[in-house]
């Protein structure tokens, strides 16, 4: 493994794990406050997208295929902003702005794709579930991974 090949991996390890850790958080303590919902729910609704209503019966086997999951989805958005952190130096250039908008596009990805596709069901339109969301995304998902790959790139 080349100098530049182990730089890579640790941003996109330590982007997709601190991604990952701070986004499921939030997920957590966002609907303890909401609605009292216990973790395991958070977890198997994550899992649901692939098992359906399904996810909910299956106690912590299903709240930890949904941890997996999650984390599958946090390491990939990572690999995602190192790839297109190569042919765009915007993106690591101007780390807070490109993380911002970089949280925004993996929240459109996430709700626009991703969720449509998967076997969730979609409540009703919210601008405070969106307003959330969004910055969740942004200080969670967006900032950690491109300031992780920016900490680690030649």
């Amino acid at each position: 493994m080349n100098m530049d090949h182990g730089h890579s991996v640790r941003g996109i390890l330590w982007g997709g794990l601190i991604a990952g850790v701070m986004d499921i958080t939030a997920a957590i303590l966002t609907w303890k406050i909401k609605a009292d919902v216990p973790p395991i729910r958070i977890l198997q609704s994550v899992a649901s997208g692939w098992m359906g209503q399904k996810a909910f019966a299956g106690a912590w086997r299903t709240a930890a295929l949904g941890l997996a999951l999650h984390f599958l989805i946090a390491f990939s958005a990572a690999t995602v902003f190192y790839l297109a952190s190569r042919k765009i130096g915007f993106l690591l250039s101007s780390v807070f702005a490109a993380g911002a908008l970089y949280g925004i596009a993996v929240y459109g990805f996430m709700y626009w794709v991703v969720m449509p596709l998967s076997n969730v069901r979609r409540g009703s339109f919210s601008w405070e579930a969106t307003i959330t969301a969004i910055i969740t995304h942004i200080l969670c998902v967006g900032l950690p991974i491109a300031m992780s790959v920016k900490r680690f790139s030649r």
